[in-house]
């Protein structure tokens, strides 16, 4: 429909149509007020001592309605995947297919109980075991652990495979130094250092790629490894990355990849041919769990020939009477460095992975990956023109723009990220990588419309235009249609107020 938006009005009730301005809840409670009706229970021996509770709770009192309402209004003013387009790099916030959601609440998948005995669990235990021959199989690697828990996990495990391989040679405390690329993700210095490694920065070259020749001026008898990001953080792939491999084992260390990026790979190449000794995948990633929101997440880790032997707890193994998990070091043929995780590893995301792969298929796997590199691509064609790319040449499944398009606009990243909000838009990912100044980092998926990818970039040329024309106070007010407005983010970092008081203003 055409016509022009009419402007902004206040209401009374400061709620505009269906968009309700929602206080805390603890603003809503009421002393007294209660969805149930219990009757008083009278305590003669609390068996507390001193320690009895003189005060009120202080949670708020409210009827089942008004809880219902508050929490269904707070959903509203949350962005979700499910309500727009997420262009986060680095992420892969895709669309979840509802298939996978009705496949992991079956019942009998959907009510397992981690201490249920293995016996009762067999169906489970061969979800898993095929889950993993699919991954072994896109990775072309013998083996893969299960139990990690999350991609920064999953790093700790393939270092620390990586670290009991050494100790296993008598190396251990001779290679102590570990290779970052300086685009890597914050966690693979934070796991090396943790992992009691210290970490050397290798620096990139100008086409936004590991500089092979400072990497192999750094090689070295006391380097353990190096982590290595492909395709890397600025959105492009290492195509010298068999000459480092190569390098990297001649030097006697190890190849960690970072597995974050995978979806841009998947059915196309095969980490194992690439001379990869360790990977982890974020199946919550590339294989479609939700992301987001602190969870659920799952890194299994694939090994390679050398580092097999030194895959953590528990594994699943064929046994005689069925599936059965490894669970103890006395039990097992191998060299595993110990137990990683609790339990066996994520199931929800098990099984919405394997159905994702399995509905798919292997040509729908790789088709996949192909549209998140062309939708990729196609936002760096059609903005390239009005925003700064970083790196000349095709990218993969994300691209990189820099700041330099907002140079003397008075303009920051941020104040174009808030504008975009606006507009209905999630923010790209800021400020990241660190190797560019003022880093955007978008990132399409393959699950986008080009209808969806055209009006964001339309949205991003109007937004670019009004920047270029002078209306730096227009960028630096936004966001100006939300509930709440641009923060102090500094004063909010470092005097947070974690606690809700009644004389709170």
């Amino acid at each position: 429909m055409g016509g022009s938006q009419a402007p902004a009005q206040q209401t009374i009730s400061g709620s505009k149509g269906l968009d309700f301005a929602e206080p805390l809840i603890f603003e809503l409670g009421e002393d007294g007020r209660t969805g149930v009706d219990l009757a008083d229970v009278k305590v003669s021996d609390n068996r507390l001592g001193g320690l009895r509770r003189k005060d009120k709770v202080g949670l708020p009192g409210l009827s089942e309605p008004q809880v219902v309402r508050h929490y269904t209004r707070l959903s509203q003013k949350n962005y979700g995947i499910d309500s727009g387009f997420y262009p986060l790099g680095s992420c892969t916030m895709k669309h979840n297919p509802r298939v996978n959601e009705k496949i992991a609440r079956l019942k009998g998948l959907g009510d397992l109980h981690p201490m249920q005995p293995t016996s009762t669990a067999q169906g489970a235990l061969e979800l898993i075991d095929t889950l993993a021959h699919w991954i072994k199989t896109l990775c072309a690697m013998p083996a893969v652990a299960m139990s990690p828990a999350a991609g920064a996990h999953g790093e700790l495990c393939g270092m620390m495979a990586i670290k009991a391989a050494l100790e296993d040679r008598g190396e251990a405390d001779v290679r102590k130094r570990v290779l970052v690329p300086e685009s890597a993700h914050g966690t693979n210095p934070a796991t090396a250092a943790a992992c009691g490694f210290s970490v050397d920065s290798i620096p990139a070259t100008e086409r936004g790629r590991v500089d092979f020749a400072a990497f192999k001026a750094k090689l070295g008898p006391d380097v353990a490894g190096i982590m290595l990001t492909n395709p890397n953080t600025c959105g492009l792939f290492e195509n010298e990355v068999i000459e480092i491999a190569d390098a990297i084992h001649d030097a006697g260390g190890y190849f960690y990849c970072d597995g974050a990026n995978f979806n841009a790979i998947v059915g196309r190449v095969r980490p194992g041919d690439l001379g990869i000794d360790c990977m982890h995948l974020n199946l919550h990633k590339t294989f479609s769990t939700p992301h987001g929101g602190g969870g659920p997440g799952a890194g299994p880790v694939v090994l390679s020939e050398a580092l097999a032997p030194f895959a953590p707890l528990p594994y699943i193994v064929h046994g005689k009477d069925g599936f059965d998990l490894v669970e103890h070091k006395a039990d097992s043929d191998a060299k595993p460095f110990g137990r990683l995780k609790g339990y066996h590893g994520q199931m929800g995301v098990f099984i919405r992975a394997l159905a994702f792969m399995m509905s798919h298929g292997a040509d729908g796997l790789r088709q996949a990956s192909s549209d998140a590199v062309l939708n990729a691509n196609y936002l760096r064609a059609e903005l390239q023109d009005q925003m700064s790319v970083s790196f000349d040449g095709m990218c993969m499944h994300e691209v990189l723009f820099d700041d330099h398009f907002l140079k003397d606009t008075g303009v920051t990243t941020l104040d174009f990220a808030k504008a975009m909000i606006d507009e209905g838009f999630h923010p790209m990912t800021m400020y990241f990588p660190l190797v560019v100044h003022g880093a955007l980092l978008m990132e399409p998926t393959e699950s986008e419309a080009k209808e969806t990818l055209d009006l964001y970039i339309k949205t991003l040329r109007g937004l670019n235009a009004r920047a270029q024309s002078g209306d730096a106070q227009f960028f630096k007010n936004a966001p100006v249609l939300t509930p709440r407005r641009r923060l102090d983010e500094t004063a909010a970092a470092r005097k947070p107020v974690l606690r809700w008081s009644p004389d709170a203003n």
